[in-house]
């Protein structure tokens, strides 16, 4: 006898469409949150109350549109208001004062505005993103535009230059130790230049030479290294990684949220264990994924996975040959990596943290 058809339940369909409704209007107050951030919003808000009309003086932005915005980010919960009932000229709207270091402070570990800017930047090159499905392809880091490689940036910085000395390398005493009286660092796939800037602020006599093959972003890093005053210790060279020809002697050679988009990882992490020779660390921090995929995953896995289809995945497919590991590395993802390269085991590093795993490679 052949089984009846699963009837649907009508119940579980209205939950589903409701739930898709509300990811829908998140998704679009994010995209609000974006603009904001751009017109400075968020700023002026700060510093108390205004009416439409005021921000978009203090903003040289248009009224109408500051309007709009303002009922938006009210409705949505970001914002509230003083006198709801009063003319939609005369209501002042506010910021509220615990959500001033989320959009306006850019070195609290609190600052996550960043991420909508990242959100809406991953659906830039959507149909190039689409067209690699259908082919297999990668989509150039280049057509994620500004916006995603500013997001980048701003999203790591807090952690990069107030937690990476202090706390990340000081779980590693020995490394903590070199440094502290005058290392030398490899910061491999560097970005804009946060992560060298963080070690060379909390390690004053150590130099840092970091690695981008990004020119943009080599541009911007050699920016940033200057406005914060470590260009006596911190060269930031245009140079792909993985070119066996970098030399160098290094205390601790290490690559923070790059090495699940490399295309050719193995190769990196073999570079980089030539760079570290026999007495130096390697040191990598990459996504807190978990152990194997489960059906719930874990509480940052919807993120990861959305990131990974629309941008790290297309990204470390561009590059032929490409392992394509997407932005959801798991651990034994990362020691398979490293033992090809000819590391002898992986530890993981006893570092709570919600979006990052530590791992120090040994010989």
């Amino acid at each position: 006898m052949g089984t009846s058809p699963v009837q649907p339940d009508p119940n579980e369909t209205d939950a589903f469409l409701e739930d898709l409704l509300e990811r829908a209007a998140g998704t679009m107050s994010l995209f609000g949150i974006y603009i904001g951030d751009q017109l400075g919003y968020y700023d002026a808000l700060a510093a108390g109350p205004l009416t439409a009309t005021e921000l978009a003086e203090t903003t040289a932005t248009d009224e109408r549109y500051a309007r709009e915005w303002l009922e938006h980010q009210t409705v949505t919960g970001v914002l509230s208001v003083e006198n709801p009932d009063a003319e939609a000229t005369d209501r002042r709207y506010v910021l509220p004062a615990s959500y001033v270091e989320v959009f306006c402070e850019p070195e609290s570990l609190n600052y996550l505005v960043p991420l909508a800017g990242l959100v809406a930047s991953v659906g830039t090159p959507l149909e190039d993103v689409i067209e690699a499905f259908r082919t297999g392809g990668g989509v150039p880091f280049s057509a994620y535009g500004e916006a995603c490689h500013e997001g980048i940036a701003a999203m790591n910085r807090p952690a990069y230059v107030s937690q990476l000395g202090p706390e990340w390398l000081a779980s590693m005493p020995d490394v903590d130790g070199t440094l502290r009286e005058g290392g030398r660092v490899a910061d491999v796939g560097c970005g804009h230049g946060w992560s060298s800037i963080g070690v060379a602020e909390h390690y004053p006599e150590t130099t840092v030479d970091g690695y981008e093959l990004d020119a943009a972003s080599v541009e911007r890093a050699t920016e940033n290294v200057a406005e914060r005053g470590v260009d006596d210790q911190v060269s930031v060279h245009h140079r792909d990684a993985g070119d066996p020809a970098i030399e160098g002697d290094y205390d601790l050679v290490m690559a923070l949220e790059c090495v699940h988009d490399l295309a050719d990882p193995v190769g990196v992490l073999e570079t980089m264990r030539r760079l570290a020779g026999e007495d130096g660390a390697v040191l990598v921090v990459d996504e807190r994924a978990g152990e194997a995929f489960t059906p719930d995953g874990n509480e940052i896995e919807p993120l990861l996975y959305g990131f990974s289809v629309l941008h790290c995945l297309p990204v470390g497919t561009v590059d032929e040959p490409a392992v394509g590991t997407g932005t959801v590395m798991r651990p034994g993802t990362l020691e398979a990596y490293a033992s090809e390269a000819g590391f002898s085991s992986v530890e993981v590093l006893p570092i709570e943290n919600l979006f990052f795993r530590f791992y120090r490679l040994h010989r």
